[in-house]
């Protein structure tokens, strides 16, 4: 039997991992999610000004689709980030503004989503 795999765009703070793999594999049905990692990484896709760093996490996702067919894509942001010190509504605009970023790369899959995890690191969507 084929395993599920999801893939998150998520900070590269500790803090974040675990809570975004257990939510993803809860709501989603998954059993691995391809954790991509950089510091701040919804503001850094949302202002688009660190070319060289978009390029890099698009093809780290490209990568995560063609061999595990991951068929979901999760941006996250989270309470306390040293990489987005911006306060929850900014960095809830800029999960929205991913979201645009991700989509306009085209890859083929059933959902891109966004996450904001609390100062509990409790995750919930962000919708649109």
């Amino acid at each position: 039997m084929d395993k599920k795999f999801a893939t998150a765009i998520n900070c590269i703070d500790g803090r974040a991992q675990k809570p975004v793999i257990e939510y993803m594999q809860k709501t989603f049905g998954v059993d691995y999610v391809d954790m991509i990692t950089e510091p701040g990484p919804n503001k850094i896709l949302a202002e688009g000004k660190d070319t060289k760093i978009i390029e890099f996490l698009r093809k780290k996702v490209e990568f995560a689709i063609g061999k595990h067919n991951s068929q979901i894509i999760a941006i996250v942001g989270h309470y306390d980030c040293a990489g987005n010190p911006a306060n929850e509504e900014t960095q809830k605009e800029h999960l929205r503004k991913a979201i645009s970023v991700i989509a306009s790369w085209e890859f083929t899959v059933k959902k891109i989503i966004a996450l904001w995890l609390d100062e509990n690191f409790k995750p919930s969507v962000v919708s649109g």
